[in-house]
């Protein structure tokens, strides 16, 4: 696997930087060898104002060469990100997400969900992949804590959703009437890694994940 890509913008982005500090540098200097060669004998330069551009220079050399250290971290940070999601290939995963995919003989689809406090009123909706609500029930557990909602990929109208990626959304409010913002989770198996990004991403039955969206990869054996 060829991860050489992910940080050639950044290396070549630090020596363009360093290559312009030297011409700069080269320049100040000619400058300066130029004005002491030339300065009035009877008011000669003040020498703090040189020595304050030679700091100014040194300071920047060094903020490059931190700025070169750590986008090496950000490379080896990358290249074991890539490990880690080819890792995860074939495995099943708790992935922090409000859509997933409609499939099965019988048609289901799985959504977790995490109220942290007693929701007085709730209705979760389902949404197709044009954004159209295609269901919707106020009848699902709205007690604080953990819960799973299965859909069965019956519309409102009583007709048969076809397979794909549908997504929920929660309203909840509690008996305060402030609004009740809950956590929702899909389970997932990993089917491939994809690298074309700056940084590598999961495929599911859903589509791409973000590694960042991984909460947990459960063993499938």
């Amino acid at each position: 696997m060829d991860l050489s890509g992910i940080t050639n913008t950044a290396s070549s982005e630090a020596t363009g930087s360093r290559t312009r500090l030297s011409d700069n540098y080269d320049t100040f200097l000619l400058l300066l060898t130029a004005q002491l060669q030339n300065q009035d004998p009877l008011a000669p330069m003040d020498s703090t104002q040189f020595t304050q551009q030679l700091v100014q220079f040194s300071q920047v050399e060094q903020q490059i060469r931190t700025n070169e250290q750590l986008e090496g971290l950000v490379g080896q940070y990358q290249a074991a990100s890539a490990g880690a999601a080819l890792s995860y290939l074939g495995k099943d995963a708790i992935i922090e997400a409000d859509e997933t995919y409609l499939a099965g003989d019988p048609a289901e689809a799985n959504w977790a969900y995490r109220l942290p406090a007693n929701a007085e009123s709730m209705t979760i909706k389902v949404k197709d992949a044009q954004g159209r609500v295609v269901y919707e029930t106020t009848t699902a557990p709205s007690t604080a804590g953990e819960h799973l909602f299965t859909w069965d990929g019956t519309k409102t109208d009583g007709s048969t959703a076809t397979e794909g990626v549908y997504q929920i959304s929660i309203e909840a409010t509690g008996d305060d009437g402030e609004t009740i913002t809950p956590t929702i989770s899909v389970r997932e198996t990993i089917m491939g890694v994809d690298f074309t990004g700056a940084t590598p991403v999961v495929i599911t039955p859903a589509g791409t994940r973000e590694l960042g969206s991984i909460r947990s990869v459960l063993s499938n054996g």
